[in-house]
């Protein structure tokens, strides 16, 4: 990172600052919630609105397609509610999760999502009504009123999954069951969130209080006694509720197999997969590619072993460098300019959009008492996208505002672009979007790395592969176990949990990593386990990610131009025929198999430079 290093230098004393409380937050790193709503009372004259517009459209109720004009005005209808009522969740939502533990915001996300629910139930008749239309007399709708040309690609999708909707007053009790469904999710969270209290651990005479925010930092600490305090004292403390956590995460699996029988599906993971249009082989080919790779990831770990000098390499030595402690202690404001230099690439109104965010408060950026744990972004229509950090001075966390305002961009352009019904762009999509700025923002720093940063970067990337693409992975196929188990009548408890989740550990880990009880029951703190079968999506947007910087950085101008194209479309098709806009056939498998052979390429390169 030559050129800049002063500049990091100079930082480090302010970056160490440590904020506990949201009121001693500079206003300027906390997100402006007012850009949604400028009081409350807005919010809450919103929030009352809302019957009235779903009362209006039970007019529509049996009459939906009559005629063209009845299909375009519901539809144009539910999309008004849709757009206010993502408003009024979305405050509710990003207020809560500032600090989860304040029991008026928690008020108003409860009541928010009671209305999703609510509304739902009211608008389920529209769907199966919509689906009457034979695909002839809905041809002929498309040409009575030019406006449906609008709602076509919707329209045919919806005819596409046809055989999954049920009757409407089956949908209505379908829809009713959202809020129960929801309910291990939001249980997960605010129990470890909220409600759990870890210990204080001892580095260098000073005691400081483990939190979710900063485990890895203390993951990454050199003293290894230090690394094995926090992670002992974080699984015994998830270990102690671990009864609680097994019986809301087999909740959420049986309300998932619920949702699959009821739609006709096959299985949950079909289900899952049914509303981007892919098929199980999908699914399954990435396992098999990411299983073909697993010898390196198998090397990759027996030279973490000899490099620390290890006798046994355990989970709390994976986060280590091996290429020693960074000192790169960044502040906010020098990690915001690092990650708008390192997406040049992307063009001046790109990187105009990124300084419009972080000047306008976009962001929330520091980690706070009680405020949800992790990163991400929510795109807001008609407003602008938020991202939430819990931001900590190093390098991962300069990645990760790249990784977020990715996200956040993508949301930008495609609601600056498509009508609401297409605003809201596949997970699948989503992750490369993200994953684009990583990857451009390591070529950037690489380049102009001295031969010591080059070895760091080349790690810091050999971990992204092992955590985005390897540790998905696993996340991923431990998720198809335990559905399966699940749809065969298995029992589901925190033990077989564990015996599932050591396994595939050793799988992918090979003989190189001791296992313990604690890593075996990982799957417990994994958030993303409430939203099934997501995590995959990780690997092949990391994957889509590799080959459109590459071409990026190899074509400039007219490639940035095709890429933004790819950011504005939304939903508006089919997320692999979305993705070809970009030039990548994520279907082949072939962007899979190439970014993991480029794995095994950076890995041999990090070895060599690290032996010399």
């Amino acid at each position: 990172m030559k050129g800049i290093n002063l500049v990091f230098e100079q930082q480090e004393e302010q970056a160490s600052r440590q904020f506990q409380e949201r009121n001693n937050i500079p206003e300027q790193h906390l997100w402006n919630l007012r850009d949604i709503y400028t009081s409350e009372e807005l919010w809450e004259k919103d929030f009352q609105a809302i019957p009235g517009y779903v009362e209006q459209i039970q007019q529509y109720r049996s009459h939906v397609t009559d005629t063209a004009e009845n299909l375009y005005n519901t539809l144009e209808l539910q999309n008004k509610i849709f757009e206010i009522l993502e408003r009024v969740a979305a405050y509710a939502m990003l207020s809560r999760d500032q600090n989860t533990a304040d029991q008026h915001n928690q008020g108003l996300s409860d009541r928010a999502t009671a209305l999703s629910v609510q509304v739902e139930g009211m608008l389920s008749f529209i769907m199966p009504e919509i689906l009457e239309l034979d695909q002839k007399r809905l041809a002929s709708f498309f040409e009575k009123e030019g406006r449906l040309q609008k709602y076509r690609h919707f329209l045919e999708n919806l005819q596409r999954q046809r055989n999954h909707f049920r009757s409407p007053e089956e949908e209505e009790i379908m829809a009713l069951t959202g809020e129960m469904a929801q309910a291990p999710g939001t249980i997960f969270s605010l129990l470890t969130n909220a409600d759990m209290e870890f210990p204080e651990i001892e580095v260098k005479g000073e005691k400081i209080r483990l939190t979710q925010g900063n485990f890895i930092d203390f993951m990454h600490n050199p003293v290894r006694e230090v690394r094995q305090s926090a992670y002992n004292s974080l699984y015994e403390t998830f270990a102690a509720s671990s009864n609680t956590i097994g019986a809301t995460y087999s909740g959420s699996i049986k309300a998932d197999l619920f949702q699959a029988r009821v739609r006709r599906y096959k299985s949950a993971l079909e289900a899952a997969l049914d509303p981007d249009n892919l098929p199980v082989s999908f699914y399954d080919r990435l396992l098999e590619s990411v299983h073909r790779h697993l010898p390196a990831v198998h090397h990759y770990m027996e030279l973490k072993k000899k490099r620390l000098g290890l006798d046994e390499l355990r989970a709390y030595d994976l986060y280590v460098p091996l290429t020693g402690e960074s000192k790169w202690k960044p502040t906010i404001e020098v990690a915001q300019q690092t990650v708008i230099n390192g997406l040049a690439a992307m063009g001046e109104e790109y990187t105009s959009l990124l300084e419009t965010g972080f000047r306008n408060r976009w962001l929330d950026v520091y980690e706070t008492k009680g405020k949800r744990s992790g990163a991400y972004s929510m795109g807001v229509y008609g407003v602008h996208p938020y991202v939430l950090l819990n931001y900590q001075p190093n390098m991962e966390n300069v990645f990760t505002i790249a990784h977020e305002m990715g996200h956040a961009l993508h949301s930008y352009y495609t609601n600056e672009t498509q009508p609401y019904v297409y605003s809201h762009y596949p997970i699948l999509l989503a992750e490369v979007a993200s994953t684009v700025n990583e990857a451009l923002l390591f070529h950037h720093l690489l380049t102009r790395a001295e031969p010591g940063e080059k070895a760091a970067l080349l790690e810091k990337n050999l971990e992204q592969f092992r955590t985005t693409v390897f540790r998905q992975i696993l996340f991923a196929e431990f998720e198809k176990k335990v559905h399966e188990m699940a749809e065969a009548g298995e029992p589901l408890t925190p033990a077989r949990f564990s015996e599932v989740y050591g396994n595939l550990l050793e799988k992918y880990y090979g003989p190189h990593l001791v296992l313990d009880d604690h890593i075996r029951g990982e799957w417990a703190r994994i958030p993303h386990f409430y939203s099934a079968f997501y995590v995959y999506k990780y690997a092949t947007g990391f994957s889509a990610a590799v080959a459109i910087s590459e071409m990026i950085l190899k074509e400039g101008k007219s490639f940035v131009e095709r890429y933004i194209e790819f950011l504005k479309s939304g939903s508006s098709d089919y997320p692999l025929e979305t993705l070809k806009k970009a030039g990548v056939d994520l279907g082949s498998g072939k962007p899979v198999d190439k970014a993991l052979d480029l794995f095994e390429k950076r890995l041999e390169e990090f070895e060599k430079l690290t032996n010399s």
